[in-house]
């Protein structure tokens, strides 16, 4: 995707400087990124480009090279592409990424690029989005609100298990919802990711439990994917110098860290969801180590070569 990427751009930067129509033979050996195809390889990859301008609304036309229009290349005119300054101030663009970001449709933030457009770019440190997708739950979570103010038990399945739980909350956190409660009997409350919830029924007795006196949903949702599940396991992992920067940010309070000589970081800390803890590693590609234990090692491993 990234050389895609790069060579859309390379492409749209010749079309806007040449200042003339380009043959398909003339963008085939000047724009990078074309120039190790044979000609049917070329011709296919040229083909889905241009269909890609088209579709991001870029004007890519086909004009004559020449006077006797013989031969036809492809041109883009700045004066059809370009926008002219809107003229916003640097308020007015903070205040346009911020109310971009809190609009969802269909689940998925607005692309940047039409902020681009109006002259601006993300604010420095915009940090994640601060609008809720509420995504593919949006159904039970009208159900379980239901639940969480009229104090009323769920029963579902999680996990592959039968569950009764007593709705205290829900807590939207990194991109997730979740439902905080004890199960019915019990009194350790846990967490519940909405979305992996199936065949939720609300019990129709209101008032069927009453929540701790202070009780706040917010703390019973761990602060990062990995730390949420059933199970515990204490993993240690080693980061190397480069990217320890970002390791150690994403860390919690329960990481017992480790710095070492060479500038790396050795973190040993609690981990719930294995699924969502390999899912955080593959991130760092070579960079960061698993040293034990030897389950979740192995576990990393195969899922690296089965992908």
């Amino acid at each position: 995707m990234q050389r895609v990427i790069e060579r859309i751009l390379n492409l749209l930067a010749f079309l806007l400087t040449t200042g003339r129509p380009a043959t398909a033979e003339e963008i085939r050996y000047t724009v990078a990124g074309y120039d190790q195809e044979g000609d049917e390889a070329f011709r296919r990859t040229f083909e889905r480009d241009k269909d890609l301008l088209r579709r991001l609304g870029i004007p890519l036309r086909l004009a004559p090279t020449d006077a006797w229009e013989v031969e036809q290349g492809y041109v883009v005119r700045g004066d059809e592409y370009a926008l002219p300054d809107p003229g916003l101030t640097d308020e007015e663009r903070a205040a346009l990424w911020l109310a971009a970001q809190v609009v969802r449709l269909g689940g998925q933030a607005p692309e940047p690029a039409a902020l681009f457009k109006l002259g601006g770019a993300p604010p420095a440190g915009a940090g994640d989005p601060v609008g809720a997708d509420l995504g593919e739950a949006s159904g039970d979570l009208a159900e379980l609100f239901s639940a969480v103010t009229e104090a009323r038990l769920a029963s579902f399945a999680y996990r592959g298990k039968a569950r009764r739980v007593l709705a205290y909350g829900l807590v939207h956190r990194r991109g997730h919802w979740y439902l905080v409660g004890p199960h019915a009997g019990e009194g350790e409350v846990r967490a519940f990711r909405v979305d992996r919830i199936e065949g939720l029924r609300v019990g129709s007795r209101t008032g069927a439990f009453s929540r701790p006196a202070g009780f706040r949903a917010g703390n019973a949702v761990p602060e990062v994917p990995w730390e949420a599940g059933e199970g515990e396991l204490r993993v240690t992992v080693r980061f190397d110098a480069g990217v320890a920067w970002w390791a150690r940010r994403q860390l919690t309070g329960a990481a017992e860290v480790v710095d070492e000589a060479d500038g790396s970081l050795t973190a040993s800390f609690p981990v719930a969801g294995v699924e969502a803890f390999i899912g955080w590693m593959i991130g760092f590609e070579d960079a960061a180590e698993v040293l034990g234990p030897p389950e979740v090692r192995q576990r990393l491993v195969a899922h690296v070569e089965a992908t």
